[in-house]
């Protein structure tokens, strides 16, 4: 069998990157791309999941570049207003971004899964590729800090990650099934490769693989498994990701990544800034690439997509 499918899990704006790396290169017939929802929250009796919107604003072209998240060309007339009519401002929403958590919360509220509300907006952004949560479900992140459990957008947010961290919980992920389109991905017969986006391993990635079945099932797979590390001249470069290891007690470095994912790992993309972890990491048993892995605009993000879907054996053309 010709295997040519790719299933790419993804989170936040690093990781959308890069899926809009492999939707370059890659037909919309032989990606499909899986994104957390463990960031999703309500807020003004709307739903928003700021992962899936990353990826979708990305795909769409209606990335704001310059934030690095929310949409371009922006306003904020109704953010002034909720703000004028004393409601909780902790949390931007543009005008336009405000459409899509509208259109969103509408459909769900009418009895539409998440896979069905996140397929409809997508394609009516006009992206082909296939976007999917990673379940239907509701599964909430959660960080303990300071003693305190505080949802992640609160934390994140709210609280600029400020308070010291020391656990992580999902909330819900031990009865979430899948979605569908996880699910499918995951049972092809012509899955080729599954690549983890530069994403926070453990707030962005883990709340997929603690999902039912996930993780066995990525572990039981026969295809090679990929993963850009985050991390860039031994940090990150956004988020809260050195923080977090840190305050865990463990060394910010690619062979702690590597160590996290363990087993499942076949393949760690690190960038050309840590290319001295590189024997480290071999030397550990760890199959590794050095490349550039900061993604500036279109034509980075695609040769990192082509460097990925080449350690994973897998031809572009």
């Amino acid at each position: 069998m010709n295997r040519k499918h790719v299933l790419a899990l993804s989170g936040g704006v690093g990781g959308a990157k890069l899926v809009a790396g492999l939707a370059s290169v890659l037909a919309p017939e032989h990606l499909t791309v899986a994104v957390n929802t463990g960031d999703d929250f309500e807020h003004l009796g709307l739903t928003i999941c700021p992962d899936i919107d990353s990826v979708t604003y990305m795909l769409a072209g209606l990335n704001d570049a310059q934030r690095g998240w929310g949409v371009k060309d922006e306003s904020w007339q109704a953010m002034a207003m909720l703000r004028a009519l004393g409601e909780a401002d902790w949390f931007n929403l543009g005008d336009r971004d405000l459409a899509m958590h509208i259109a969103r919360s509408w459909r769900l509220q009418k009895g539409e899964s998440l896979t069905e509300v996140t397929a409809r907006l997508t394609r009516s952004l006009g992206i082909a590729h296939k976007i999917v949560p990673m379940t239907d479900a509701r599964v909430r992140t959660q960080i303990c800090a300071e003693d305190v459990w505080l949802d992640f957008q609160r934390y994140f947010v709210a609280e600029q990650c400020r308070p010291v961290a020391n656990a992580i919980r999902f909330m819900g992920a031990e009865t979430a099934m899948p979605s569908p389109g996880l699910a499918d991905a995951l049972a092809r017969d012509d899955l080729a490769a599954i690549v983890i986006c530069p994403s926070n391993p453990y707030l962005s990635v883990d709340p997929i693989l603690s999902l039912v079945g996930v993780g066995a099932a990525i572990s039981a797979r026969r295809v090679p498994l990929v993963a850009v590390s985050p991390l860039v001249g031994g940090t990150a470069l956004k988020g809260p990701l050195a923080k977090l290891m840190r305050e865990m007690g463990r060394p910010v470095s690619n062979l702690a990544i590597a160590g996290h994912y363990g087993d499942i790992l076949d393949h760690l993309v690190i960038d050309s800034a840590d290319a001295a972890e590189a024997q480290g990491l071999r030397n550990a048993g760890v199959s590794v690439t050095v490349t550039g892995t900061v993604m500036r605009d279109a034509e980075d993000r695609e040769r990192l997509a082509r460097v990925v879907l080449s350690a994973a054996r897998i031809e572009t053309g």
